[in-house]
């Protein structure tokens, strides 16, 4: 039986993004992956297709979404569901209605790395660098592995591959590419490489459809110098920044004289869209600054620019439940540097210039729907429904059109509303 066979659109796996160790899936998720290729495999018998044929239809989406509501609520997982109809995983007409594209799109967190890049030079010998980020059944990656290329799985992860992935086989419409935390001699992905994939995006149906990040560490030598050229040669969008990553292992938080220095320098260049990892922890040694504490207080002392607080402040292994005021950890996080700060629809009643983006948290939230109940309701009450933003941090899952499906027909329950 051939992978492609019984690869399932919407995808539960242990994919990692890389800043965090894979999460084995629990009984419930196998259960989940079993009940729709079980369904797929009955769905295709009866429509006369082959079982790949009937997975890369909109009812193959639709019939895998209704496996993970089964099994679920099996589990007594319901605070979450995705609403379809039952039809849908037959019907392709009603599958389509409840999954196909009805809004525009704007991912505001996507990536791919140089599979020929200089950094590999500077890669231990026997490393194998963003390999627990590989989609499954990446042919690509495959051949040239095959071929002998020590580092071939990487064009899995390369140019080709996210043009695809993400402007090909998923319903976005605009994407922002970012950069991975690295020494300024060991970037996986280039600015200049990255301008000029925006460059071949431009030249695709629609103008406009990459913008590009330029990332700053403040505290690493020659990155608060190198935000001029960033910000006047590249015409980048953002400025990106880790606060818990630091060329010695130590992160700054965005209030400190580091932090102050980067806000200031961003403000002067009229740059004004700052985007700052946080959550999903370092090890244990970043736990302090990825939490959200300064968020608010930077937010306040600077008005006039926009930070968007990258995963939300989410953390892999902390539950996320209805929003503790005495919890400071995970979306909690976040949630209370705004309100403490009199930020967003429940501080003062103003709208908030903090935003929280989505990327990887919703991902792995899919293999929890009480989890994205919570974590999605809160932050719609707490920051404001037009401060939550879209990302997929694609594309270290492979294509991100199943996070979109998933997100279109995911509801809350009443009882958590």
């Amino acid at each position: 039986m051939q992978q492609q066979d019984t690869q399932l659109p919407i995808k539960l796996d242990s994919t990692s993004n890389g800043e965090f160790e894979p999460v084995a899936l629990e009984p419930v998720h196998e259960h989940a992956n079993r009940t729709a290729l079980e369904a797929a495999t009955q769905a295709a018998k009866r429509l006369n297709m082959t079982r790949r044929q009937f997975l890369i239809s909109a009812s193959g989406a639709a019939s895998t979404l209704l496996a993970m509501n089964a099994a679920y609520a099996a589990a007594g997982k319901r605070g979450g569901y995705f609403e379809l109809p039952a039809e849908s995983g037959l019907d392709g007409s009603a599958a389509e209605d409840a999954l196909g594209k009805k809004e525009f799109i704007f991912d505001v967190q996507g990536h791919y790395v140089d599979p020929n890049g200089a950094w590999l030079q500077g890669v231990p010998q026997g490393a194998r660098p963003f390999s627990n980020t590989l989609p499954a059944g990446c042919a690509i990656g495959e051949a040239a592995t095959k071929a002998g290329d020590e580092y071939g799985y990487l064009q899995c992860l390369g140019r080709d591959a996210f043009i695809k992935d993400v402007f090909l086989d998923s319903d976005t419409d605009i994407m922002v590419l970012s950069f991975v935390p690295s020494k300024r001699e060991a970037e996986p992905l280039t600015i200049d490489e990255a301008a000029r994939t925006r460059e071949i995006v431009a030249e695709m149906e629609g103008n406009h459809r990459l913008l590009l990040h330029g990332r700053v560490n403040p505290n690493q030598e020659g990155d608060l110098e190198g935000m001029d050229e960033l910000a006047e040669r590249w015409n980048i969008s953002a400025f990106k920044t880790y606060t818990q990553w630091g060329p010695d292992g130590t992160g700054f938080h965005l209030d400190d004289p580091v932090g102050i220095a980067f806000l200031d320098k961003a403000r002067k260049l009229g740059v004004k869209n700052i985007c700052i990892h946080k959550g999903l922890a370092f090890g244990p040694n970043s736990l302090e600054h990825a939490l959200c504490d300064d968020v608010g207080r930077v937010a306040k002392r600077y008005p006039d620019l926009n930070f968007l607080i990258y995963h939300s402040g989410f953390m892999i292994g902390q539950p996320e439940r209805a929003y503790d005021p005495s919890r400071n950890a995970g979306v909690d996080s976040l949630i209370k540097s705004v309100l403490e700060n009199q930020l967003g629809p429940n501080g003062d009643g103003r709208n908030s210039n903090v935003y929280a983006e989505l990327g990887s948290t919703w991902r792995f939230l899919m293999r929890d729907p009480d989890s994205a109940a919570h974590v999605l309701g809160k932050l719609v009450k707490y920051l404001g429904e037009n401060n939550v933003l879209w990302g997929t941090d694609s594309i270290w899952y492979g294509s991100p059109q199943d996070q979109i499906q998933a997100f279109r027909s995911f509801q809350i329950s009443e009882q958590l509303q």
